[in-house]
Parts: structure tokens; sequence; C-alpha cells
């Protein structure tokens, strides 16, 4: 995709701060950083988001992430990682290239989760249903 950052970045036309490189996928430290040592894992293949993405890239996504997130959090002596991916604008997907947030936290970071709902009379049940159905 012409137009793509992640793909500009995977054919070096941007640069970036590389952290694990193959055949196949980049790691790279993202540029507006939630926390230090913040990291972003695209597959080089260029697909939209997790809902478009081929199982197989997928699988071994997250097999890299998983190995970079006890890297990071040792490393960065970090007490948890969040481990993101926003699919889709509503979402808070930005670009829109597959790509998995592997966020160190810490204790004192004072980032906050967002606040859940609870379900109106029925509704678990009925989404429930709904999905099981699909």
């Amino acid at each position: 995709m012409n137009d793509c950052l992640f793909c500009k970045i995977v054919s070096g036309k941007i640069p970036s701060y590389k952290i694990y490189e193959d055949e196949n996928f980049l790691a790279f430290l993202d540029i507006n950083p939630v926390n230090q040592g913040h990291t972003l894992v695209i597959p080089k293949k260029h697909s939209k988001n997790i809902l478009e993405i081929d199982e197989e890239t997928l699988k071994n996504l997250v097999i890299i992430v998983k190995e970079l997130s006890i890297k990071i959090k040792t490393i960065l002596k970090a007490d948890g990682i969040n481990i993101m991916i926003n699919n889709e604008l509503d979402a808070g997907q930005i670009i829109f290239h597959t790509h998995i947030h592997i966020i160190p936290r810490f204790a004192n970071d004072n980032l906050k989760h967002w606040s859940g709902k609870k379900y109106k009379d029925n509704e678990a049940e009925n989404i429930v249903e709904k999905i099981i159905e699909f």
C-alpha cells in the first residue's frame, strides 16, 4: 500500500527504532509511547487489521508478541504488560495496517483502564444467543 505508514517503515522509506525483524515481521518502538518501551509489532505483509489478517500470519504474530513482551517486561522491570489491538476507527485504530501494541506498565504510571458498564435485564443472554447463532 503506497500510502500506508507502516508499509513505508517496512520498506525503509521511513526510519524506525527496530527491536525485532525477520522475513515476515517487524517490531519497533512507538514514536508516541504510552510508557517507555511501548512497542508495535506488525506483519510486513499488509492487512487492514485483525479482522482481515490471514490466520497463519496472525498465529505467528502472536508468538512474536509473547516473546517480545517477556523481553520488554524483564529488561524494563515493568510491573505488567498491556497487549492491545485497535480495530477500526471507532475503536482507536489510527494506522490501518495490522499491529499489536506491547505497552509496559508500571505501578505508578497513572494510566487508567476504561470504565465498565452493567448489562440490562436479559441483555447478556440475548447477546450470547446472537453470537452463538451467527
